[in-house]
């Protein structure tokens, strides 16, 4: 029988994986663009040291065990599920990795610790000129503090405070473990105390925690909606989170060395 005729009587279970196979690659180089604008956007937060494209390659694997292990009975579409994975991916490559050099995790607790006793001895929030007088800073080697620690608080914070509000990706694909009522009352309690601590920060650092957070902007796109510089914006948010780590680990069993 000719060559070609053979190729007409392919085995239709062969037709079908080939056809598969196809549709698979479609969807994942479909979705790179997300990969890349998520693995950005954690890369912003990190020292310069690591690599954006090491971020965009685990964010790959991250997404190609999206594409394979979707169901969409679950009722959440693919991008949804998507995201979750791959910045779960990346996540999980940085918090195996001990990038942040100790200085910088020293001086992150030291503003945590000020931020905690100025707020126990002024009963309220602590402004920054109150923080660098806690550390016996200049408020700009205060500010030059904030730049260098920026990242450090990325693996256990930020996960939290992503949680807040209306994006609870955790409802859609969280384990049975995640679902359970012990842990749902645990995320209740804890996105109870993130907003009681976001509603007392200054209105600047709010508003750069919810545009950063709540709506995705770059801190390039925050600074022009605030009208401050880009390099202040990075302050605001590091200052926030830090006071947000300093509220919680007050009320919260965190393990210190998170």
């Amino acid at each position: 029988m000719p060559e070609e005729i053979e190729d007409s009587f392919m085995n239709p279970y062969q037709m079908t994986a080939e056809c598969h196979a196809a549709e698979r690659e479609q969807t994942i180089l479909e979705h790179l663009p997300q990969v890349r604008l998520i693995a950005r956007r954690i890369h912003e937060r990190l020292p310069e040291s690591v690599s954006l494209d090491d971020l965009i390659s685990t964010g790959i694997v991250g997404l190609i065990s999206a594409v394979d292990n979707f169901d969409p009975t679950h009722n959440v579409k693919l991008k949804t599920y998507a995201e979750y994975k791959i910045r779960g991916a990346i996540l999980d490559s940085l918090r195996g990795l001990d990038w942040a050099p100790r200085q910088q995790r020293k001086r992150s607790k030291q503003i945590e610790s000020a931020i905690a006793a100025a707020e126990q001895r002024l009963k309220r929030m602590p402004s920054e000129e109150e923080i660098a007088g806690e550390l016996g800073l200049s408020l700009e080697d205060y500010h030059e503090w904030l730049v260098e620690v920026r990242g450090v608080n990325l693996g256990s914070l930020e996960n939290a405070s992503g949680q807040e509000g209306s994006r609870d990706l955790l409802k859609y694909v969280a384990a049975d473990e995640e679902n359970s009522p012990a842990r749902i009352l645990e995320r209740t309690e804890l996105e109870r105390l993130l907003a009681q601590s976001i509603e007392k920060m200054p209105y600047v650092e709010r508003t750069v925690l919810s545009l950063y957070y709540h709506e995705e902007l770059t801190l390039r796109e925050i600074a022009k909606i605030v009208n401050l510089h880009e390099s202040r914006v990075s302050q605001l948010k590091s200052q926030a989170i830090l006071r947000l780590r300093s509220y919680i680990l007050k009320r919260w069993p965190m393990e210190r060395g998170s």
